[in-house]
């Protein structure tokens, strides 16, 4: 039976302190953290089998209590009314000696991907903007977490902590200094648009592919990624005698170090130094293993959606990623249990490699990004075609970023009527020589950002399939293109290249750049 708030009281007074004398919170409850809003708040952690627990929230003008008893596994959840938004909450275990002060409720927004979600504020160098982006950091309407660091074999509950990660920080310049710049940026806009608290947490790692940060059961679920959920367990498998596994990567340091001094004394870059494996083997390259060990602890924890920026990795696999990206998803939306809104990045123009610039794998790979966001909803998508580095794949310019993810939320997830998408290919028409594009999305119309004067990045082709740059012309809410060498158009592409001479420059009035497209269906050069 339910207990009343007012026996939960009188127990959370009198219940003798040796009861609950084991009982642990799980790392994601710390001071400053954020509780979710609209919803009973889920309190959690460890202790002694068969005890019970009580938990008392307390803010200014309300007190909500909870009690659970311990389960056999020594796991309890104990549920709190749902509080109202706002700052100033203590959150206290009867019996113990915690009590959690700055506790807020907001909305909490998971931030996660490969490299370019992990930059930090710190690491933006030019001009000044890691000073000019922390300095605007000292607010208590937004609180940062970062996940550590971990692959793990099987997914787990909880997480090692250390001085700066596995703990809330309240946002100052120096904390947010060493966090996420797309997640900081988009979580201060979401702050200030909203008027709420809100919580980021941060469970990224550079270099990682979109299958480690897939559950096996999500993997195995679609027959164009079931291939990872056997080889993770052929993995482990054969990964089962660490000292073996320790060997290897001590072989694999020797190596590396030789190569190293060699490029050294060459004047050329070193090679990457191998990756020390983790428990059971893993690496952060491995299917799953970064689910088990970065996203498996926080399921548990009710938050409001999730940004993504990840997709480099796996570029040379655009085919895949059409099936890999919603199964990461739609498997996250099952573990949470509730219809995650999810907004991604599409890669930045970079070159990938020297001389590849005019080659398509980064296309094709953004291509099967936006795919995604029509074959499930409530998934957006930042486009930055303005922002990228030719030889550099880690783009300066974060800031676009987080607030182009956060105009996608503003507008998908809280209703806001903002435009938060550029020109989108609606459709087009031939005739002769010339093809006419309409597009969505138009934004108060069509315009050439920049000094530019005409419009870059369309090509056409005829039947013998070879595309040639297009002259293009905006006319109201369409681009008129043709071009000398094709006579019949057959099929319009646009920004379709890794990374495009000059920059793609076609955006609508509310300063958000087109989405590349492609009408053509002819045959990927990726697998």
């Amino acid at each position: 039976m339910r207990l009343t708030k007012l026996v939960l009281l009188a127990a959370f007074a009198g219940t003798p302190a040796a009861a609950v004398a084991e009982v642990k919170l799980h790392p994601l409850f710390t001071d400053h953290m954020v509780l979710q809003r609209g919803q009973s708040a889920k309190v959690f952690g460890t202790g002694t089998a068969g005890n019970d627990v009580y938990v008392q929230l307390v803010g200014k003008n309300s007190t909500a209590v909870g009690s659970a008893k311990v389960a056999a596994d020594g796991t309890w959840v104990a549920q709190v009314a749902a509080p109202d938004a706002g700052l100033g909450y203590t959150l206290a275990v009867q019996g113990t000696d915690i009590k959690l002060k700055d506790v807020a409720v907001g909305d909490v927004w998971i931030c996660s991907g490969q490299s370019n979600m992990e930059w930090k504020v710190k690491n933006l160098t030019k001009d000044g903007q890691a000073k000019k982006v922390a300095d605007a950091a000292k607010t208590d309407m937004v609180r940062l977490f970062t996940v550590p660091n971990r692959p793990m074999p099987t997914p787990q509950k909880a997480f090692a902590t250390t001085k700066t990660e596995g703990l809330w920080l309240a946002c100052t310049p120096e904390t947010a200094m060493d966090f996420s710049a797309v997640g900081y940026v988009f979580g201060r806009d979401i702050a200030a648009s909203q008027k709420i608290p809100v919580g980021l947490i941060a469970s990224d790692w550079g270099g990682t592919p979109a299958e480690a940060w897939t559950s096996r059961e999500g993997l195995s679920a679609h027959a164009a990624t079931k291939h990872y959920a056997a080889a993770v367990d052929q993995v482990v498998e054969a990964r089962k005698d660490m000292n073996l596994v320790e060997a290897e990567y001590q072989a694999d340091v020797a190596k590396w170090k030789e190569a190293a001094d060699k490029a050294k004394a060459d004047g050329k870059a070193a090679p990457r130094a191998p990756t020390k494996p983790g428990q059971g083997g893993v690496t952060q390259y491995t299917p799953t293993a970064l689910y088990n060990g970065m996203i498996a602890p926080l399921l548990a924890f009710p938050v409001k959606g999730a940004i993504w920026y990840q997709g480099e990795a796996n570029a040379g696999r655009a085919k895949e990623y059409r099936a890999l990206m919603p199964a990461l998803i739609t498997d996250w939306r099952a573990k949470w249990g509730t219809p995650l809104p999810f907004y991604m990045v599409q890669l930045a123009p970079f070159g990938n490699g020297k001389g590849n610039s005019a080659g398509v794998q980064y296309a094709e790979l953004r291509d099967a990004q936006f795919a995604t966001t029509k074959a499930l909803e409530h998934v957006g998508i930042a486009v930055i075609t303005d922002v990228g580095e030719e030889n550099d794949v880690h783009p300066q310019q974060k800031v676009p970023v987080g607030l182009r993810l956060a105009l996608a939320a503003r507008a998908d997830t809280y209703g806001e009527k903002v435009e938060s998408f550029g020109p989108e290919y609606k459709a087009h028409a031939i005739a002769g020589d010339k093809v006419t594009v309409t597009f969505a999305h138009v934004g108060g119309g069509l315009t050439i950002s920049g000094d530019a004067k005409e419009v870059a990045g369309f090509t056409l082709c005829g039947d013998d399939k070879v595309f040639h740059p297009a002259t293009a012309t905006i006319v109201g809410e369409t681009v008129v293109l043709s071009s000398d060498k094709v006579e019949k158009p057959v099929a319009v592409r646009f920004g379709w290249v890794n990374f495009a001479k000059p920059t793609l420059n076609l955006f609508n009035k509310a300063s958000l750049p087109a989405v590349p497209f492609r009408t053509d269906d002819f045959p990927l050069t990726t697998k």
